[in-house]
């Protein structure tokens, strides 16, 4: 896991303000079997770490990772 620094932190929370839609472009997690690239989803939060937390179409909850996942704004 990478650190995020307070300016980097910043600059997410306003580039995925909640409400935000997103589309996933790479998860690097072996314990996903939902979420795939191209899954559709709203920004709910961005946590201390860097986390988006995002609410998917499919039902998922699952955060895309600072430094690890991917996604991008639609």
């Amino acid at each position: 896991m990478k650190i995020i620094s307070k300016k980097s932190l910043a600059k997410l929370r306003t580039e995925f303000p909640v409400g935000t839609r997103v589309k996933l472009v790479k998860m690097d997690d072996h314990y996903n079997t939902v979420l795939h690239p191209g899954e559709m989803g709203t920004v709910v939060f961005v946590d201390d770490i860097g986390t988006i937390h995002v609410k998917w179409d499919c039902g998922s909850a699952l955060g895309v990772v600072y430094g690890e996942d991917v996604c991008q704004k639609e």
